[in-house]
């Protein structure tokens, strides 16, 4: 029997949740990387107010490995509505609880992997407490995930993102990335869900040494106060500048937009990611696809941060990484 094709994903957020949906349904070896920068919402209040390290993206990615019964993930999920605990998630309030009874945060994954059933290893990419800061070209400095995210009027451009203060990586982290075949980045915001996780203390070395693979799923819209006006190249241009080596593969968005869907993010200031990147001039290998969401994402109303609308199709996006992990692209 041949052995599984080790394949991990590094980022946070809904599109994280997105990839490891698609992929855990396949035969392979996966693992994600997680951001721990997350400061916004639920998350951010339980940093403040328990001095926990953030729990949203991890939960995230547990749900989405998770192969538990239906209501056990719908749980992990749950978000109050009304009283004290009002748009806090349920699964982040488990954790930060664990984190409070456990002899270590390795004990915290090791148990919320045990009740969630999840196929798949989870590892945070830092145990240690720390805000991601960014700089803007007009010498704007911002510090904290969620107060960058919610940064909706800026409109200079980032010229560096750092943490503060720095911090050194989980040692499974980097085993895990010396070990895999292909490390999937994105879909994700580019400053507050993919970069923080390269700019942990050896993350950058270890992936520039690595034998791995880099496959980018582009992101289907821009994010305003990160990457206005971006198109294709300008993403992969920042990304290759903190990963520090070139990008494999890149994963394209060509099906069309809802006008509805297409009218909403405009209202945002945001649109869709124009692919300006041309075969010849790249040693990246660009694969476009429809990768559209038929689904439409419905907001939850006691969650106050704003939430993209569309999404990646998770059967799609699988599909195509994996034939590219089988070289059949």
């Amino acid at each position: 029997m041949s052995k599984l094709k080790k394949i991990t994903v590094l980022g946070g957020g809904t599109g994280t949740f997105v990839v490891l949906t698609g992929l855990k349904k396949y035969p392979i070896d996966l693992g994600v990387i997680v951001s721990m920068m997350d400061s916004g919402g639920s998350t951010g209040k339980l940093r403040d107010q328990l001095g926990v390290l953030p729990p949203g993206d991890l939960r995230q990615c547990l749900v989405a490995l998770s192969e538990a019964p239906l209501l056990w993930r719908q749980l992990f999920l749950y978000r109050f509505s009304t009283g004290d605990m009002a748009g806090h998630n349920f699964g982040n309030i488990f954790l930060s609880a664990l984190e409070k009874v456990c002899q270590d945060y390795n004990q915290v994954v090791d148990t919320a992997s045990f009740v969630l059933k999840t196929k798949g290893k989870v590892i945070p990419v830092t145990f240690d407490k720390t805000h991601l800061c960014v700089k803007y070209q007009d010498g704007k400095v911002i510090k904290g995930e969620g107060k960058i995210d919610e940064n909706n009027d800026e409109t200079s451009t980032i010229i560096k993102a750092y943490l503060e203060p720095a911090v050194k990586s989980n040692i499974k982290a980097i085993k895990r990335i010396t070990e895999s075949d292909f490390l999937v980045i994105g879909p994700g915001d580019l400053y507050t869900s993919i970069i923080p996780i390269l700019l942990v203390g050896g993350i950058k070395k270890t992936i520039q040494t690595s034998r791995a693979k880099i496959i980018y799923v582009l992101n289907l819209m821009t994010k305003f106060g990160q990457t206005t006006n971006y198109q294709a190249s300008h993403h992969l241009k920042d990304l290759e500048k903190y990963l520090g080596r070139s990008i494999d593969y890149v994963l394209v968005n060509n099906g069309q937009i809802a006008a509805d869907i297409l009218k909403w993010y405009l209202s945002h200031k945001e649109k869709p990611v124009i692919n300006d990147l041309k075969q010849n001039d790249l040693k990246t290998k660009i694969i476009e696809g429809n990768l559209i969401s038929n689904q439409r994402i419905v907001k939850n109303p006691v969650d106050r941060l704003t939430r993209s609308i569309l999404r990646h199709d998770p059967k799609k996006l699988a599909q195509i990484l994996w034939q590219i992990i089988n070289k059949k692209i």
